[in-house]
């Protein structure tokens, strides 16, 4: 009983820091959507203006922040 007693302690301790760690998880996730979007946005601007190959560099540079 005691045993059982103690995993479910290190169980509830353990969850709880996990849950902690949440807010710093989606701030990741928010910072990096919105380098994205600038990136993204950028790349049209030049792609509007005729600047293919800044367009290019700026949208690749998006998707390696999207695959890393």
């Amino acid at each position: 009983m005691k045993k059982l007693a103690l995993v479910f302690t290190l169980l509830l301790f353990t969850s709880s820091a996990n849950a902690g760690s949440c807010p710093m998880l989606w701030g990741k996730i928010d910072s990096k959507m919105t380098e994205i979007q600038k990136l993204r946005d950028a790349g049209k601007k030049a792609h509007d203006e005729g600047d293919h190959s800044k367009s290019e560099n700026l949208l690749k540079q998006a998707l390696a922040l999207l695959n890393s």
